[in-house]
C-alpha cells in the first residue's frame, strides 16, 4: 500500500482550516443564524389545500387576508398528500411566522384562513400547528448550549483518560474545527437552525471523536513499535494504517446522509444538511488536524525523557 504524506503538508492544510473558522465566524457576527420557531420563537404550520394549482403566493394572499403579518412570513411548498383511504390529493404548505399564538388566537386564525380560503375556492386543513414563545425559545438555547459544552468537557475527559491529556487537547481541537465550520455553512447558506440541528451536531461530535480515536489507537500503538523514530513519521504511518477503514466508514456514512439530505422534508432538511457535511469535515480534521497537532507535543515530550535519563 501507498504511503501518502499526510504530515509533511500540515501547515498548509492548518492555514486553510484557520481560514475556514475565520470565515465561518465572520459569518457568526455578520449575518447570524436562521433560528428556528423553537429557537427564536413563533408558529410554524403546516397546512394541505384540496387544489394542486396553489402557489405559495396564493397561500401568503389566504393567510395575509386572515392577519395581515403573513405578509412576511416564510412559506415554502411541501409534497402533496393522498387523502387516506382515496385517492384525493392535497397540495401542502409550510408557514413559519415569528409572532405566538395562544389557544383562542389559533382558534381564530384557523376559522378565518378557512373562511377565506373558501371564498378563493378550495379547502383549507391544518396538519400541524407549533408555536413556541419567546421564553421557551430562550430556554431552549441555553439548554442547547449546556449540552454543547457538556458534551465538550466529558469528550476532553473522556480522552485525557483513555491516552494522554495531550490526546485529549488534540480530539478537542479538532471538534472545535469541526463544528465551528459547520456551523458556518448554516450561517453561509442561510439554513435553517433549530433543535434538530443541534442534534446533529453532537452526534457529528461523537462521530468525528470516534474517527479520531482510531488513529490516536494506532498512533498508540506506534509510539512503542517504532521507538526512536521520527513522531511525523510515526504519526503518518497511524494514519496511513488506519485510512482505507477511515473512508470506507466516512464514505458510507455520507451516502445515507446526503440521500436523506436530497429527499427528506423541511423537518429533517436541516439535520442531514449538518450531517452531510459534518462527515467531510469530521474525516478531514481527523487526518489533517487531530493527528498532526500531536507531533510537536509528542517531540517535546521525548526530549524531555530524554534529558531525564
Amino acid at each position: 500500500m501507498k504511503n501518502i504524506n499526510f504530515v509533511g503538508p500540515r501547515y498548509i492544510f492548518l492555514a486553510i482550516s484557520l481560514t475556514m473558522i475565520t470565515i465561518s465566524i465572520v459569518f457568526f457576527f455578520v449575518r447570524g443564524f436562521n433560528l428556528g420557531v423553537d429557537f427564536s420563537g413563533g408558529t410554524t404550520m403546516s397546512v394541505s389545500f384540496n387544489s394542486m394549482k396553489l402557489t405559495p403566493a396564493d397561500v401568503r394572499a389566504i393567510f395575509s387576508g386572515a392577519d395581515p403579518i403573513f405578509k412576511n412570513a416564510s412559506i415554502s411548498q411541501l409534497h402533496s398528500l393522498t387523502t387516506t383511504g382515496t385517492q384525493t390529493k392535497r397540495s401542502l404548505f409550510s408557514i413559519t411566522i415569528g409572532k405566538f399564538y395562544n389557544v383562542d388566537q389559533k382558534d381564530k386564525l384557523v376559522k378565518n384562513v378557512q373562511e377565506i380560503a373558501k371564498e378563493h375556492g378550495v379547502n383549507a386543513r391544518f396538519e400541524s400547528f407549533q408555536t413556541v414563545s419567546g421564553y421557551a425559545a430562550a430556554g431552549l438555547r441555553q439548554s442547547a448550549m449546556w449540552a454543547s459544552i457538556v458534551a465538550g468537557i466529558a469528550l476532553l475527559i473522556y480522552m485525557a483518560f483513555r491516552f494522554q491529556f495531550i490526546f485529549g487537547v488534540g480530539a478537542v481541537s479538532a471538534l472545535i474545527h469541526d463544528l465551528t465550520i459547520t456551523a458556518g455553512l448554516y450561517s453561509i447558506f442561510w439554513i435553517r437552525f433549530d433543535s434538530t440541528v443541534v442534534a446533529s451536531l453532537l452526534t457529528l461530535l461523537g462521530y468525528s471523536l470516534n474517527d479520531t480515536v482510531v488513529v490516536y489507537s494506532r498512533i498508540r500503538e506506534n509510539l512503542k513499535k517504532m521507538r526512536g523514530k521520527p513522531m511525523a513519521e510515526i504519526v503518518n504511518v497511524s494514519i496511513n494504517q488506519t485510512l482505507s477503514r477511515t473512508i470506507n466508514t466516512s464514505f458510507t456514512t455520507f451516502i445515507v446522509v446526503f440521500v436523506l439530505f436530497l429527499f427528506s422534508g423541511t423537518v429533517l432538511r436541516p439535520f442531514a444538511f449538518g450531517m452531510s457535511f459534518g462527515v467531510i469535515t469530521g474525516t478531514y480534521s481527523s487526518i489533517y488536524i487531530a493527528s498532526p497537532i500531536l507531533i510537536g507535543w509528542l517531540e517535546k515530550r521525548r526530549k524531555k525523557v530524554a534529558l531525564r535519563r
